[in-house]
């Protein structure tokens, strides 16, 4: 797909997609293809790529919502809380990478295969009436 398409399955704009395929491209799971026809094309096996191999190749930005706060660093309470935070957080970046390690790119086409066929054979049936 080129990064028009990939944008606008994705609501974003072109270039937040070369900038986010370029990390992908230099961690060797997708390449790209110049001219007519064109675009990103994933370039291993479906089954050798995890999502942490796609989280860690994109920076692993954070997915935990919330951080510590240092607005009074000689509080000894602010220091306790900020311990047990990042050890919770720890934690559960652990169990995070864990389980995302275990998620492979195939995983997800299996899930999606069936509805992702049936919804281009609609539009293929359908393309005339628009």
């Amino acid at each position: 797909m080129t990064s028009a398409e990939l944008a606008l399955c994705m609501d974003t704009n072109p270039v937040v997609v070369r900038r986010t395929m370029a990390g992908l491209r230099d961690s060797g799971f997708v390449h790209s293809e110049k001219g007519h026809g064109g675009g990103w094309v994933i370039a291993r096996p479906l089954a050798e790529i995890s999502l942490l191999d796609i989280h860690e190749s994109l920076g692993e930005p954070d997915v935990i919502g919330f951080s510590n706060k240092d607005e009074m660093s000689g509080c000894l309470i602010e220091q306790a809380v900020n311990r047990e935070l990042d050890a919770t957080m720890e934690e559960m970046r652990a169990v995070f990478n864990a389980r995302m390690r275990t998620i492979t790119l195939a995983d997800i086409w299996e899930s999606v295969r069936e509805r992702f066929s049936a919804f281009h054979n609609y539009k293929k049936d359908h393309s005339d009436e628009a």
